[in-house]
C-alpha cells in the first residue's frame, strides 16, 4: 500500500495560471498599441511579454497535468471538461510560439491575428476553469468543521480482502479516499461504526469523498445528491440511482474491506 496526503488540492495551480493569462493578454495590447503608433520598441516589449506568457504557461501546465490525472474524478463530467480546458490551453501556447517564429517571416497583422485568436481560446478556456473550480470544486476542500484532514490511500496488490485504516484513524463523519487498482472506494466512520462505499455520484460523477458526511447521510459536493452511507439508497436527488456500498470487518485494531 502507498498513501498521499492531501493529493486532492494544489494551492500552487490558481497561483501560477494568473501569470500566463496576465502576460498573454499583455502581449496582444502592446503589439496593437505598437502597431497603431508604429513603435519598434514597445513591439520589442510584448516579444518579452509573449516569452514571458509562454515559459509561465508551461510551468502552470505541470499543476494542471497533476490535477487531471488525481484530482478530477473520473468518467465524469468534470473529466470531460478538464480535457477540453487542457487542450484549449495547449493550442494557446502553441499560437503563441507560432507568432513568435513567425516574427520575422510576415507582416505584423497576421501576428496580431495570431495572438487575438489565442486570447479569444484563452478567455474560453479560463471559463472552463472557473467551472472547474466553482461547479465541480476541484482543488476546493468543502469540509466542514471537526471533519478530519483529507486522507487517500492507495493500493497495488490484488487481494479481496484489504488491510484499509487503523481502528482509530478516522474521527467520525471523517472519510478516506481508497485508490484499489482503478476502484475508488470511500472508507468513513459515521458516529458507530466504518462504512463503505463507492466514490463515484452516479448523477455526474462527482467524487462522494470530496464531499461532506453527517447522521450517516454523503452529500456529493457538485449537485446535492444525498445517499445513506449504510444501504447506499438515495436520501435526496438529482441522482437517481443507489451507490454500492462494501462490507467491513474489524480485527486486531485493523479495519478490513471486503471485495
Amino acid at each position: 500500500m502507498k498513501s498521499k496526503a492531501n493529493i486532492k488540492s494544489h494551492p500552487i495551480h490558481p497561483i501560477l495560471i494568473v501569470f500566463p493569462i496576465a502576460f498573454f493578454i499583455g502581449t496582444l495590447v502592446t503589439h496593437s498599441w505598437a502597431l497603431a503608433i508604429r513603435s519598434d520598441i514597445l513591439w520589442q516589449m510584448g516579444n518579452y511579454l509573449a516569452l514571458a506568457g509562454i515559459v509561465s504557461a508551461a510551468a502552470a501546465a505541470i499543476p494542471g497535468i497533476i490535477d487531471y490525472r488525481y484530482t478530477v474524478p473520473p468518467n465524469s463530467s468534470a473529466k470531460k471538461r478538464a480535457a477540453k480546458h487542457g487542450l484549449l490551453n495547449s493550442l494557446v501556447l502553441v499560437l503563441f510560439i507560432l507568432a513568435a517564429f513567425l516574427e520575422n517571416e510576415v507582416e505584423a497583422l497576421y501576428i496580431l491575428i495570431i495572438e487575438a485568436v489565442a486570447v479569444i481560446l484563452l478567455s474560453v478556456a479560463g471559463w472552463m476553469g472557473g467551472t472547474l473550480v466553482h461547479r465541480n470544486q476541484i482543488g476546493v476542500d468543502p469540509r466542514y468543521a471537526n471533519a478530519g484532514k483529507w486522507k487517500e490511500a492507495y493500493f497495488t496488490e490484488s487481494s479481496n480482502t484489504l488491510a484499509v485504516a487503523d481502528e482509530n484513524e478516522l474521527e467520525p463523519n471523517q472519510m478516506k479516499l481508497l485508490h484499489i487498482g482503478s476502484t475508488r472506494i470511500v472508507l468513513a466512520r459515521t458516529e458507530s461504526r466504518y462504512v463503505a462505499f463507492d466514490d463515484r455520484c452516479p448523477h455526474k460523477g462527482g467524487s462522494l469523498a470530496g464531499g461532506a458526511m453527517m447522521c450517516e447521510t454523503v452529500q456529493c459536493p457538485w449537485h446535492g445528491s444525498q445517499f445513506s452511507v449504510e444501504t447506499g439508497a438515495v436520501s435526496a436527488g438529482p441522482a437517481k440511482d443507489a451507490i454500492r456500498t462494501y462490507m467491513l470487518s474489524t480485527i486486531d485494531g485493523k479495519v478490513f474491506l471486503h471485495l
